[in-house]
């Protein structure tokens, strides 16, 4: 039996749109796509200038989706490794700690979050936002964090990670599992915790790894 036309279309804008997004991701992996043209990412996804358009009304939009897509991924990876962690300190120094392990594994994630900028990437409020928010939240309400405002503290912490993605994508000879534990610290510490305490937490071992 043939597939009948109205599904057919349907799985070919799926497609086109896919293949838009995909080249989006490969543009900001190369750059921050400010001088590449719309016509250019149409071919480079092999679809028609119209085609893009019947998508997206503009170059923006596209990287906008094409980040948050990042994004998803990104905090689907990380959340994948936060099973059996209740603290919200836990939770919040195994974000961070994870994500350097995230990072090694996608690289070209990593250079479009770092092409993208924190405008961007905050404009997307991705699935890793909120559980940080709700992470930042349940401590706030138990007395484990000391922050008036959890919208600022979700932006610092995204504000850390960036900064670790740009050390890492400049710096690769960086040690990273050192570099995110001192940031982990670093932002405990910021949430309220003690030095000392904070600094115990961030250092824990993960997974039965040092």
């Amino acid at each position: 039996m043939s597939e009948a036309p109205a599904n057919r279309f349907q799985r070919r804008r799926g497609e086109t749109r896919r293949a838009l997004v995909h080249a989006a991701r490969q543009v900001l992996a190369e750059s921050e796509g400010a001088g590449v043209s719309i016509r250019s990412i149409a071919e480079r996804a092999d679809v028609g200038l119209g085609s893009f358009y019947n998508h997206f009304p503009s170059k923006g939009d596209l990287f906008d989706v094409a980040v948050a897509d990042v994004l998803a991924e990104y905090a689907d990876a990380v959340e994948g490794h936060l099973c059996g962690f209740d603290d919200p300190a836990e939770r919040i120094a195994a974000v961070v700690r994870f994500s350097a392990r995230v990072a090694a594994a996608s690289p070209q994630s990593m250079r479009i979050l770092c092409n993208s900028g924190l405008g961007r990437i905050h404009a997307g409020r991705g699935p890793l936002a909120r559980h940080a928010h709700r992470d930042i939240e349940r401590g706030i309400a138990s007395g484990r964090f000391a922050v008036a405002d959890p919208v600022l503290a979700v932006s610092a912490l995204n504000a850390g990670l960036l900064a670790l993605l740009e050390l890492w994508s400049t710096r690769p000879e960086v040690d990273r599992e050192r570099a995110a534990r001192v940031m982990a610290e670093m932002l405990l510490h910021m949430l309220g915790l003690p030095e000392g305490e904070a600094r115990e937490v961030a250092w824990r071992p993960l997974d039965g790894t040092a």
